[in-house]
């Protein structure tokens, strides 16, 4: 394997220092091909024992988007209606159920968390938002544009879209091509020494 080359400043731009948050978005659509892609590339990031907690529910028709505004805050509403496509970045807790697949080396793996509910919930709502920051990266990687949100009803997302399954929402993600119109001036953010230590 080779040394890894650190990424261009162009690199740099698109997936952090110059990308931002939108609220507003162009009526340009994304394909199908395009969400297919996006998974295939945010897979790949790094979770604990390999257990991949992340499911996606990518939500793009009219009826499926009015349920999930029915979820969501006001202050939101207007970027969930207009998204080409708004990702339910959910964790599926159950999870543990797939690590004879995910962790073969350890086929008993799943029995670690199976009587131990605490525990399951901790592992993947963590690893799910790992992986939830590894699809950020990955859409701005393809070109897309991403509008987190944290703004909605939990419960209700969960009794809309996972009713009887082991599904449960961690975060919502607008995906498309954002419209610069709608961007706020860029937040600062805290200085290394504000944030950080060494010791």
């Amino acid at each position: 394997m080779t040394e890894p080359l650190p990424l261009d400043s162009r690199t740099r731009a698109q997936l952090l220092t110059h990308a931002r948050s939108q609220n507003a978005w162009l009526p340009r659509p994304v394909s199908d091909e395009s969400l297919r892609e996006l998974y295939e590339l945010a897979k790949w990031g790094p979770t604990s024992m390999n257990c991949s907690p992340m499911r996606v529910m990518f939500v793009r028709s009219m009826a499926a988007r009015t349920r999930l505004l029915s979820a969501v805050l006001s202050g939101n509403a207007e970027k969930v209606r207009t998204a080409p496509v708004v990702a339910i970045v959910a964790h599926d807790t159950a999870f543990y159920e797939q690590l004879p697949k995910l962790f073969p080396h350890r086929p008993n793996a799943g029995d670690l968390f199976r009587d131990r509910p605490a525990l399951a919930e901790e592992t993947c709502f963590r690893n799910s938002s790992l992986q939830g920051g590894y699809f950020i990266l990955a859409a701005r990687m393809l070109g897309l544009d991403c509008g987190p949100l944290s703004g909605f009803d939990a419960a209700a997302v969960n009794s809309l879209f996972f009713e009887g399954t082991s599904l449960r929402v961690n975060f919502l993600c607008c995906l498309g091509y954002g419209d610069p119109a709608g961007l706020f001036p860029r937040s600062p953010r805290l200085e290394f020494d504000e944030a950080c230590t060494i010791v």
